[in-house]
């Protein structure tokens, strides 16, 4: 009771992150013109939608969540929601962070025939009410928070609650419902608070961000910037839903020139360690130093690549018929496997998400060669692998998620290995205005938002992830192509769905026999299941395939 006393009074004379508004370093720029692009508005067929980012807080808790800093409910400020639109749902987000986020808000247009796209609910129901003036302060005179969950009518659904601080159910007049045939199913995302706790309660009752369950280039499900209450790990049929886009002709995407556009706006610098000896060049000139073509049956007479990758095979599947690899001159092949930092370019990706409320721009770099992990056991803090993570024809990438209501970067995901990471914008390191800066882990070129080290594991045993600033950088935005995206013609070389290098012949359990034999007994065995709990694309056994083959070139990032 003491700390909890503690910790809130001290919350109360010490500003948090919370209390600062984040705002881009930059102003933006105006966009190129051309397509429904930023135009503040979004047509979903009958239901027009305005993302809003003006807040008044409701209700403030100081422990608990990341860092255990507590959280924050806003809803929209009244000033902010334009006429004839209303109100959906409240938004809330950890107080260790700048105050960053959104809701939508929503009216019916001359689209909506029947003009019942949305209707007030026909009740409120408590589902949680908290108070602990201890730990607790709110705008208001008390320190008690009801949360409603509206009561939609028949053939309705709602998408967020409402919070208010005293016990009177809210006005019915305060938020819409909207007719199901534009919902769609919702799922937790980021988690943001628990009673208490400084993660996750798998008994209690938690506070998480929420998400379409159907993501993806194809996938029509809205997000509307609204949180979801959640007792434990009970996930099963969640009382909210999202939003969903009828509108099959939506323009909302940017253009070409937008895209580029956009990208010149945020375009990051890319930072490697400075001991790295595996730098990206560009497709074009690890074609013209020597790659080549190898098909089954005929490898004695592997052939060489044209530059724009013209007479490498065109779709199909990747059926293990034909493999690239590196020069065979064992000098040639030294100089391709250190890559050429001077040819460097990065590929972009454009696609709608989120039922075409933003533009994923994935953000492409191809590496001619993956170099050896290094692990960290215990005490022993660098452990060579031997050739545990080598292999040729390395692609990466990252991708940022951008708003089509006004151009806004609002998250960047950093691919590491086979997962990754989102991170909100006020949470990245930006540099020369709206540029962020990303860091290509050591031999392994993953993406990390911050310097340092990472382990890839648990604990302290772990395939270590270094990473940090040297005079070794990409400007992405010097060095671009958009590769894919509407009206845009595509290299041959990224139509090619065989994989960029030989599977490796060496024998992982030989690799991992001459590890084993240097190290004390007790990690011997932590070792050992370190490497076989590692994807296979990490040591390499597989031959890596390019973008189009992986999940998230269509789907969204894991």
């Amino acid at each position: 009771m003491g700390n909890c006393l503690k910790n809130s009074t001290a919350s109360r004379n010490k500003p948090l992150p919370i209390d600062t508004i984040f705002m881009l370093p930059s102003p933006l720029p105006a966009w190129p013109s051309g397509s429904d692009f930023a135009r503040g508005v979004v047509d979903l067929g009958g239901l027009q939608i305005r993302k809003v980012a003006s807040f008044q807080k409701i209700w403030t808790v100081y422990e608990g969540g990341p860092d255990n800093l507590g959280a924050t409910i806003f809803e929209p400020e009244p000033s902010s929601i334009p006429d004839g639109f209303s109100m959906l749902g409240s938004y809330a987000q950890p107080n260790n962070r700048p105050q960053f986020g959104w809701v939508l808000v929503g009216k019916t247009d001359a689209g909506d025939q029947s003009g019942d796209i949305l209707k007030q609910p026909i009740d409120y129901t408590l589902v949680w009410n908290y108070s602990n003036t201890k730990c607790l302060k709110t705008n208001s005179s008390t320190d008690t928070a009801y949360f409603w969950l509206p009561t939609p009518p028949d053939g309705y659904k709602s998408i967020g609650y409402i919070i208010t601080t005293s016990p009177d159910k809210p006005s019915l007049d305060k938020i819409r419902c909207i007719r199901s045939d534009f919902t769609d199913e919702l799922e937790t995302d980021s988690w943001i608070w628990a009673q208490g706790k400084d993660q996750e309660s798998v008994d209690g009752l938690n506070i998480y961000s929420s998400r379409p369950k159907n993501r993806g280039a194809n996938a029509l499900s809205v997000a509307a910037g609204t949180f979801i209450l959640q007792n434990g790990n009970n996930s099963s049929q969640l009382p909210l839903s999202c939003l969903q886009n009828k509108n099959l002709t939506s323009t909302t995407m940017p253009n070409l020139s937008q895209i580029k556009a956009l990208f010149q706006t945020y375009s990051p610098y890319i930072y490697f360690h400075p001991k790295e000896n595996y730098l990206p060049s560009s497709v074009n000139w690890y074609f013209s130093n020597g790659a080549l073509l190898y098909k089954k049956g005929e490898e004695s007479n592997p052939t060489a690549i044209e530059q724009d990758g013209s007479n490498l095979p065109q779709g199909g599947a990747n059926d293990g018929l034909y493999w690239l690899d590196l020069p065979i001159d064992e000098q040639a092949k030294e100089k391709v496997k250190r890559g050429d930092l001077k040819s460097a370019e990065v590929y972009l990706h454009a696609k709608s998400m989120l039922g075409g409320t933003f533009t994923d721009i994935q953000v492409w770099t191809f590496y001619p060669f993956n170099g050896p992990a290094t692990a960290k056991l215990g005490l022993i803090e660098e452990i060579p692998l031997g050739k545990i993570g080598e292999h040729v024809g390395d692609w990466e990438h990252f991708t940022l998620r951008i708003s089509n209501f006004d151009g806004i970067l609002d998250r960047v995901y950093f691919a590491q290995h086979s997962g990754g990471q989102w991170m909100d914008s006020c949470s990245i390191e930006f540099q020369n205005g709206n540029k962020f800066v990303m860091y290509s882990s050591l031999n392994g070129h993953a993406s990390y938002p911050k310097a340092g080290v990472v382990l890839q594991g648990t604990g302290a045993v772990g395939i270590r992830n270094d990473t940090a600033k040297s005079d070794m950088v990409v400007d992405c935005g010097a060095a671009f192509s958009v590769v894919a995206a509407e009206t845009v013609e595509e290299p041959p070389w990224l139509n090619y769905f065989r994989e960029w290098g030989p599977a490796r012949s060496y024998k992982i359990a030989e690799e991992v026999e001459k590890v084993k034999k240097l190290l004390p007994g007790k990690l011997k065995s932590a070792f050992e299941k370190l490497v076989n709990s590692l994807p296979k694309e990490v040591y390499g056994q597989v031959g890596p395939t390019g973008p189009k083959l992986k999940e998230n070139w269509a789907g969204d990032e894991k």
